[in-house]
This record gives structure tokens, sequence and C-alpha cells, in this order.
């Protein structure tokens, strides 16, 4: 197994990950990767990183004993709480690393895709806040749904791009994301917002976000026998599973039931890297579907995919109906109302709580990756 610090060999997770670009991104890449590994060696880098997730985004987020919940279902949860830091979701740990990196190779820009939009207001949070301009690409049909943070983008300065090709989703937002970044190598940095893309993307991205784990486990009373969280690209679920996978813990992905890559996809490439894709029977990459536009994406980054082949993490599945309930339920037991994409881990706690994959008494860490305050119109029309 691919040591959980240090930059994999080639870019590559077994099977998965490596780099499938065009010629022209190749010398980008290699100069990303090679910036990031100087600057994640840096004290200075990490200091200032450091610093202004304590004092801008609000770390660490506590670690919060849903007890009411637990009550009712017969286990201990505990909920990380990313919905409480800066911008609403994990998605600021990311952007401020990245963004700091784009500052230090003195890119003037950065180019972003996003579907919920948190990863877009995360982005150009930063960019305000670095002093850098932001362009957005995100989907039309998202743009529809997400009205909220399209709003909080556009306030924050960036440049929002609808996309209207193919699905009009995240993965055709990240289609133009990468072709922008194509158009404009020298200037400015593509800020991904998930472990997905290629080399260094998928490595750079979870160690930005590890330090979900880190503090998790530091947080928690004890090893827990089961840590979850929501996976899309799954970058907070990479996060979370970096603090724990030395430990005994079983780690969980719970996947959109119209977007679960893990058990409906098999090998592909999509977005620069070998991973498990949704595919049609020609080997075009389908559409995924989902309530949750952050988890509306045909594939998953490349280290889920290796780890579930390996056997060190499980990936299931759950329906938009589960999610809803889910947000409701959280809602009225915790006084929380956390993200859709988030509500995809506690659905999965909910239904199988009690049962062999839950037995009565598991002990649950479980990443709270967003709140929803962007999902209300949606929840509102399923009322």
């Amino acid at each position: 197994m691919p040591t959980l610090m240090r930059e994999p060999a080639a870019g590559r997770f077994g099977d998965f990950g490596g780099r499938f670009v065009p010629e022209s991104l190749v010398p980008a890449c290699d100069a990303l990767a090679a910036a990031f590994q100087d600057a994640w060696a840096d004290p200075a880098f990490r200091a200032e990183l450091d610093d202004l997730l304590a004092v801008y985004a609000g770390r660490p987020t506590p670690l919060t004993p849903a007890r009411t919940l637990s009550a009712a279902l017969g286990v201990e949860l505990l909920l990380k709480r990313e919905d409480l830091a800066h911008t609403g979701s994990h998605k600021i740990n990311n952007v401020l690393g990245q963004g700091l990196l784009a500052r230090r190779m003195c890119k003037r820009r950065i180019i972003a895709e996003t579907g919920a939009g948190q990863h877009g207001v995360a982005a150009a949070t930063a960019a305000a806040l670095l002093g850098l301009e932001a362009t957005i690409f995100m989907g039309e049909r998202d743009i529809e749904r997400q009205r909220l943070n399209v709003l909080r983008m556009t306030t924050l300065g960036a440049t929002v791009v609808p996309v209207t090709t193919g699905s009009r989703t995240l993965k055709d937002a990240t289609n133009e994301a990468m072709r922008a970044w194509v158009a404009d190598v020298d200037g400015a940095h593509f800020l991904l917002g998930s472990v997905g893309g290629p080399h260094p993307y998928p490595w750079m991205v979870r160690e930005l976000q590890r330090v979900i784990g880190e503090e998790a486990r530091a947080q928690s009373p004890y090893v827990p026998d089961v840590v979850v969280a929501c996976v899309g690209g799954g970058s907070n679920a990479a996060g979370t599973f970096a603090g724990f996978a030395d430990t005994a813990a079983r780690l969980v992905g719970v996947e959109a039931a119209g977007g679960a890559a893990m058990s409906s996809g098999r090998p592909g490439v999509v977005h620069g890297a070998r991973s498990m894709v949704l595919q049609d029977a020609e080997g075009q990459v389908a559409e995924a579907e989902s309530i949750a536009a952050g988890l509306d994406y045909p594939g998953i980054g490349p280290e889920h995919a290796f780890l579930g082949a390996a056997g060190r993490a499980e990936y299931h599945a759950v329906k938009d109906d589960e999610v809803i309930a889910a947000v409701r339920r959280l809602a009225r037991d915790e006084g929380i109302i956390c993200a859709l994409e988030s509500a995809h881990a506690v659905a999965w706690v909910l239904r199988e709580a009690g049962g062999p994959l839950l037995p009565a008494g598991s002990r649950i860490v479980l990443t709270l990756s967003g709140r929803g305050d962007k999902d209300m119109a949606t929840l509102e029309a399923t009322a």
C-alpha cells in the first residue's frame, strides 16, 4: 500500500491514478508536483497555512457527540463538524493550501470547477484573500439548483462561467475548467476541488485535507470501530481516512446510488486519472445522477479505487429518498442541518445501525463535510 504521507511513485495508487493529459499539460503537472513537494517540506509554508486554517478558517472544527441519535440507534456517533469551517465546508482546507501554492508559483489567476458550489465559494474566498483572480466553471443545471452559492461566488469577486454542454453538471464543469487551464497554463493555476484528476492532484488534495482525519483522531476518546464519510470524487473522505488508515477502524465511503462508481463502475480514465468510472456499453463515460450536486459525478478518486480494491475501505450507496430523510432526522434530533452530500453518510448509518454492518454498540466517527443552507430549495421541493 502506498504511504499516506509521501508522494506516490509515478502518481500511482496500485493500478489506479497516473496522468492522462494532453502533452501541453505535462510540464505544468510536473512543475506543480515539484512545487507542492517543495512547499510541503518548507516549514514557513506550513506555518502560514496552519495560521490561516486556525485564525481564518476556524480550525480545529469540533467532534460533536450526536447524543439523541446515538441513544435511538444503539451506537455511539461522533460528528466531525466541517460544516462549521469558514465558507461552510471542508473545501476551505484545500483551497487555502492551493491558493498559497499558486501565489508561491507566481500565478495571477485560479481556475476552478464546482458542482454544489461549495468548492467554488471556497476557491473564490481564497482568491479574494490572497489577491488572485478567480474563474469558476459551473454546470448550468447546478447553477439553477444552487443559486445561493452562485451569488456568494460573484459577491466575492469571482467570474462564474455557466457550462451548457453534456449533462450541465460537475463532470462537464471539470471538462471546461481543464480546457481553460490548457489555454492559460503559464498564468493560471487549476485549483481542483477533489482527489481526482491527474497527478499530483489526488495526492496533493488528500494531504491538504488530512487535517480532518488527524484532528478527529486526536479529538476522539477512542479509536472508532467505523469511520464514515460521503464520497463523490472523495476529498473529505480521503482526508478523514488519512487519519485512521493505520488503525483497525473500518473505513466506509458512501456514494450516491445514481453515481456509485465503486459498485457500478469499472476501471477507466476520467479527467486525467485511471480510476473506477461509470461507463456505458461502449466504454464512454456515463452520466451520474444525484439529488446532491456535489456527488453528481461518474468517477471516484484513484486512491479510493485502490483502497476499495485492496479491501482496506468499503463503499456503499444510498438513494435520494434516504438522503432527504437523513437531513430531516439529523436536523430534528440534533439541531444540525447538513448538506445533502454529507447526509449520504448519515443515511447509511441510519439504515445500517443495529445490523451486521453496524452492530449495536458500534463506535462511529462520521464527517459532516458541509452545511445545508445551500440545499433549502431542494428540501422545500421534496416536502
